[in-house]
């Protein structure tokens, strides 16, 4: 089995080619991207890998939190390949990425990881990561610019992709992490239960009549 990772709920989007037993074939991306070029990025991991669709039997999608526009696209592509298909779907979280990318880079102990949620306010949730994968200590929630940084003054390891928050250390969501967080899985998702991590409740407001009636043409 081969699984097809994307990760596109930060500033740098990724793909990434895994087989079952977690080795990566082949990864492209990592770089910032002003867009997210989905389908470049696939075509140029399966080039490296010498790689054919109809090789992919997975897909391990980065649900976020992060990017809601790069999540969206993400998802859309893997539920599209899926009908196309008839490939398996993980759904995983990018937090997760980000702290066993922090593990594997040699970081230990706690750290917390730090995502913008936009409103002056960040999800946050602490890890341990002196064991594999690295765990979750708590559950991912939301606090204010002025909590995270009560966090990093008693001394917090903040880790995350925000470039622009004090005190923390620039780690991204990668590809080839999910690719591996992946690997002997089975708790594989129809296409129409990919949702992206979003704690708030979405509200929509409906539209108000036009004040004047619209001329029929």
């Amino acid at each position: 089995m081969k699984i097809l990772a994307f990760e596109f709920s930060s500033a740098q989007r990724s793909v990434a080619v895994a087989t079952a037993d977690g080795k990566i074939v082949s990864a492209t991306g990592n770089i910032p991207e002003r867009t997210t070029r989905a389908f470049a990025l696939i075509e140029e991991a399966f080039a490296k890998g010498g790689i054919g669709r109809n090789e992919i039997d997975c897909i391990a999608v980065g649900l976020g939190p992060g990017s809601y526009t790069g999540v969206r696209v993400a998802i859309s592509i893997a539920q599209g390949w899926q009908l196309a298909r008839g490939v398996k779907l993980l759904g995983l979280s990018s937090i997760d990425a980000i702290a066993e990318r922090a593990r594997l880079n040699g970081v230990k102990g706690r750290v917390t990881c730090v995502v913008d949620a936009q409103r002056q306010e960040f999800y946050v949730a602490p890890y341990d990561l002196s064991v594999a994968p690295a765990r979750p200590i708590q559950s991912l929630h939301i606090e204010t610019l002025a909590q995270v940084k009560e966090r990093a003054a008693g001394g917090e390891l903040l880790i995350g992709p925000e470039q622009s928050l004090p005190g923390n250390h620039l780690i991204f969501p990668d590809a080839e992490v999910l690719a591996k967080l992946g690997t002997g899985r089975s708790d594989f998702l129809s296409g129409d239960k990919l949702e992206p991590i979003y704690l708030r409740e979405t509200a929509f407001v409906k539209a108000p009549p036009p004040r004047f009636p619209v001329p029929a043409k």
